[in-house]
């Protein structure tokens, strides 16, 4: 009896089996016939979504390279904060610029250079000085 039964259920598995993959290519000959009745799912609806996720995914992308910039420039700014903390509370007397005023400048340079005394000196053109 065992053996009889186990006979039965064999034929079974296999007619269930032919039954599922019957299933499946009507499925995906039906699917075939939706690409060949309706181009736009077939060509478009790839298309467009291939468009929309590459743009949503650049978003995404930029959006990082803008973060990561803005923490270096946060970075960048706090060593500039601190370097300004450190010489306002740096040593008494460390730095101290000259006050100098325009027309001090002015007068220095007057006095470097005079503009009444001078001699003409002929500058030589690029092709003189040269022998062929």
């Amino acid at each position: 009896m065992a053996s009889i039964e186990g006979n039965m259920s064999q034929p079974q598995k296999t007619s269930n089996l032919a039954a599922k993959t019957a299933n499946v290519q009507s499925s995906a000959s039906s699917f075939k016939r939706w690409g060949r009745k309706y181009p736009f799912i077939r060509y478009g609806l790839p298309m467009i979504s291939l468009t929309v996720f590459g743009a949503v995914g650049l978003g995404h992308l930029l959006q990082g390279s803008k973060d990561i910039a803005k923490v270096k420039d946060d970075q960048d700014w706090e060593i500039i904060e601190t370097r300004k903390a450190l010489s306002r509370t740096g040593p008494i007397d460390a730095y101290k610029p000259k006050k100098i005023s325009l027309e001090e400048d002015l007068k220095a340079l007057q006095e470097k250079v005079d503009i009444n005394n001078y001699d003409y000196k002929r500058i030589p053109r690029p092709n003189e000085g040269k022998s062929h």
